[in-house]
C-alpha cells in the first residue's frame, strides 16, 4: 500500500482554478488600492512614490536611459530633430508601424517612427535601443507661441535612448555628434532646393516672413553648363575648398563667405551657372532686387534674415540701382530732404558693409553672386578682393561650349560637321543661348547642324555689315571733329589779327 497517491486530473484542475482565483483577487485588490490611493493621495505624492520605486529598481539595472524631448522650452530641440531624421534612415523591414509624410513643397516621402515603436541601432559595435514615447496632455498645458497650430496639439513626444551604463561617455562624445552630422547630410541630400524673393508687404514684420520661396527645379549642373572645361573645374574646386575651410576662415579672422562676379554679354549662361552652383552645393538661392529697397536698414533687415548655407544673387548690379557718390557734398541742408538723409536711400557703402564690413559676419557659409553685362561700369570699390573674390568672364560660345550643347540637346559626342561648325563659331560672336535655340529647331540631327551652319554664316555677315557701318560712322565723326577744329582754329586766328589791328 502506497503512502503517496498520484494526483488526478480533477485535482490538477482544482489547483489551477485556485491559483487563477487567487491571482485575480490580488490583481483586483491592487487595482482597488491604486484607484483609492489616486483619489485620496495627492498626485505629487503618487509621482514621488513612482519615482522612488523606479530609482530603487534602477540601482540593480545596468541600463541607462536618456530622454530627448521634442521641445526645449519654446524652441525645437535640435537633438530630437536630428535623431528623428537619422532614425528615419535606419528603419528596418521588421518595423511594424511607420509614419509617412510629404510636405507640399518637397518631392520626397519622409519616414519616421510611429508612437511607442522601438528601433535598434548599432554604432561602433554597441547596441542602442530607441523608443518614441507619446503622452496625451490637456491642450491648455501645451502652448507654443512660435506655432500657430499649437492649440490643436494634445501630445508631447520624446525619444528614449537606452544603452549600457558604461557607454555613457561614448554616447555624449561620439554617438550623438555622429547623429547630428548624419542628419545634416541627409537633409541636404533629400531637401528640395528653393529660390526666394522678397515679399515687401511683410518686410516690416517678422524678418523671416519677408522672404517667400518656391521650389527651384533647375536642371543645370556643371556637367551640362556650356563653358570651357578648365573654367568649370576651377569653379568646382573653389567651391569645394570654400565649404571645407570653416576653421581656416575663423583662424584668419575672416567671415565665412565667398563673392563671385559673373560678367559678360546676355545669353552667355550666367543664370545657368548660378543654378549649377546651387545644385552642386545644395544651397537655396535668395534673389534680391535692389531697386525695390528704400533704405540701408531695409537691406540689412533682409540680409540678416537669410539662413546659412545659402546663395545671395543680385543680377545686373550695374543697372539695378544708381549708387550714390559717397564723397558728394550736399548742396544745402534740410532735415526733410531725402537727398541729405543717407538712411533714406540704398547706398554703395550700405551694400559694401554687408559684403565685407561688420555686417558680413552675421551668417556663415554664404555665397554672394553679382552679375553684370558691363563690368567696366561697376564702381571699382565693388571689384576689390575680399568683396568679389572670383571674377568669371562668361564669354560667347566656344568650340568646347558648342560640343557640350550638342551633347545636351542632340546626344552627340562627334559628327562630321563639327569641325566646320567650330570654325564658324570662332569667327562669329554667338551666345550659347542662340546656339541652343538653333539646336531645338529640328529633330533630325543632320538638318539641325546644317541649319546651324547657315545661321552662323548669316550672323557673321550681319556682324561684318554692322562693323563696316560703325567704322564708316566713326570715320565721319572723326572727319567732322577735325573740320570743326580747323574752323575753330581759323576763327581764333582771325580774332587774334583783329585784336592786333585794334591795338
Amino acid at each position: 500500500m502506497s503512502f503517496f497517491s498520484s494526483s488526478t486530473p480533477d485535482s490538477n484542475l482544482a489547483t489551477a482554478k485556485t491559483v487563477l482565483s487567487t491571482a485575480a483577487s490580488v490583481a483586483a485588490t491592487a487595482m482597488i488600492i491604486r484607484s483609492v490611493a489616486s483619489e485620496i493621495l495627492p498626485p505629487e505624492f503618487m509621482s514621488y512614490v513612482r519615482d522612488g520605486l523606479r530609482s530603487a529598481l534602477s540601482r540593480f539595472s545596468s541600463e541607462t536611459t536618456m530622454v530627448i524631448e521634442e521641445f526645449d522650452g519654446l524652441v525645437s530641440n535640435q537633438i530630437y530633430e536630428a535623431a528623428e531624421t537619422y532614425l528615419g534612415s535606419r528603419i528596418s523591414p521588421s518595423t511594424q508601424r511607420l509614419k509617412v509624410t510629404k510636405p507640399e513643397t518637397d518631392d520626397t516621402f519622409i519616414l519616421t517612427m510611429e508612437r511607442n515603436e522601438c528601433l535598434d541601432d548599432v554604432f561602433n559595435g554597441v547596441k542602442f535601443n530607441w523608443v518614441l514615447v507619446c503622452r496625451q496632455v490637456e491642450t491648455r498645458h501645451f502652448h507654443n507661441p512660435r506655432d500657430m497650430n499649437a492649440t490643436l496639439k494634445s501630445e508631447v513626444r520624446s525619444l528614449e535612448l537606452s544603452f549600457h551604463k558604461k557607454h555613457k561617455d561614448m554616447v555624449l562624445n561620439t554617438y550623438l555628434p555622429f547623429i547630428m552630422k548624419e542628419a545634416k547630410s541627409l537633409k541636404q541630400e533629400t531637401k528640395a532646393l528653393k529660390i526666394f524673393t522678397v515679399d515687401y508687404h511683410c518686410m516690416y514684420g517678422n524678418p523671416n516672413d519677408a522672404w517667400t520661396g518656391i521650389n527651384l527645379d533647375h536642371p543645370a549642373t556643371f556637367e551640362t553648363v556650356a563653358m570651357e572645361r578648365d573654367v568649370k573645374e576651377f569653379v568646382v574646386r573653389d567651391l569645394e575648398r570654400f565649404v571645407a575651410r570653416k576653421e581656416y576662415y575663423r583662424k584668419v579672422g575672416k567671415a565665412w563667405k565667398r563673392g563671385y562676379l559673373l560678367y559678360g554679354p546676355p545669353g552667355t549662361g550666367k543664370s545657368s551657372l548660378i543654378a549649377a552652383m546651387a545644385n552642386y552645393l545644395r544651397f537655396d538661392v535668395y534673389d534680391l532686387e535692389l531697386t525695390e529697397l528704400q533704405t540701408n536698414s531695409d537691406l540689412r533687415r533682409l540680409l540678416i534674415a537669410m539662413p546659412n548655407r545659402s546663395i545671395l544673387v543680385v543680377e545686373d548690379i550695374d543697372c539695378t540701382i544708381e549708387f550714390h557718390d559717397r564723397r558728394a557734398e550736399p548742396t544745402h541742408f534740410s532735415p526733410f530732404s531725402s537727398a541729405n538723409n543717407n538712411d533714406r536711400q540704398v547706398t554703395l557703402s550700405g551694400l559694401l558693409n554687408f559684403v565685407d564690413g561688420l555686417w558680413s559676419s552675421c551668417g556663415d557659409e554664404r555665397i554672394i553672386v553679382f552679375t553684370t553685362n558691363h563690368k567696366e561700369k561697376l564702381d571699382p570699390a565693388l571689384l576689390r578682393p575680399g568683396r568679389m573674390d572670383v571674377h568669371i568672364h562668361m564669354s560667347y560660345c566656344t568650340p568646347c561650349g558648342f560640343r557640350q550643347l550638342c551633347s545636351n540637346y542632340l546626344g552627340l559626342k562627334e559628327h562630321d560637321l563639327f569641325p566646320q561648325i567650330e570654325e564658324e563659331i570662332q569667327k562669329t560672336q554667338v551666345t550659347p543661348a542662340e546656339v541652343a535655340e538653333q539646336l531645338l529647331k529640328s529633330n533630325d540631327t543632320e538638318t539641325c547642324l546644317k541649319q546651324l551652319i547657315d545661321f552662323l554664316r548669316k550672323k557673321k555677315e550681319t556682324q561684318e555689315e554692322l562693323e563696316a557701318k560703325t567704322k564708316e560712322q566713326e570715320a565721319k565723326d572723326k572727319e567732322e571733329r577735325q573740320k570743326k577744329e580747323l574752323d575753330d582754329g581759323g576763327k581764333e586766328g582771325v580774332d587774334n589779327d583783329e585784336k592786333k589791328s585794334t591795338t
